[in-house]
């Protein structure tokens, strides 16, 4: 089994070609899509690639559609371009973390933009009247 590092180093080469093949690709579908990680298991037997770009709902499926039926286009030039002894299994996953960070965003700047409320004041302290009640 290789060792995390290797497996590290092979995920982000994988990540380079996969997004330099979506690049390269004539399909109108896989427009402004970006592969935001890839993550592959310890026998380098699958290459989970997670992209994402923008749209609603109609446009997630079609992009992830267009990959699938890829699939083994995508496949072959991985392993054409990258050595390894076997070409891994590519498995495409719509990641969500671009929408969640704009959703944030936006909520950020909601409270931004929202008026200060006025501080509440503490309630007034109450003066020991006899020190030797305690």
């Amino acid at each position: 089994m290789p060792s995390v590092l290797r497996q590290k180093r092979v995920a982000d080469r994988l990540q380079q070609e996969a997004s330099t093949l979506l690049l390269e690709m004539k399909d109108p579908r896989l427009d402004l899509v970006t592969v935001t990680r890839v993550n592959i298991d310890r026998e380098l037997e699958y290459a989970h690639i997670f992209v994402s770009t923008v749209g609603d709902d109609a446009r997630r499926k079609a992009v992830l559609q267009a990959l699938d039926h890829a699939k083994g286009y995508i496949r072959r030039e991985i392993g054409r371009r990258v050595q390894l002894r076997r070409a891994p299994e590519v498995v495409f996953h719509w990641d969500p973390s671009p929408e969640k960070a704009e959703q944030i965003a936006q909520l950020l700047d909601e409270l931004k933009a929202a008026p200060p409320t006025a501080p509440s004041e503490p309630p007034a302290a109450t003066p020991n009247a006899d020190p030797e009640s305690r």
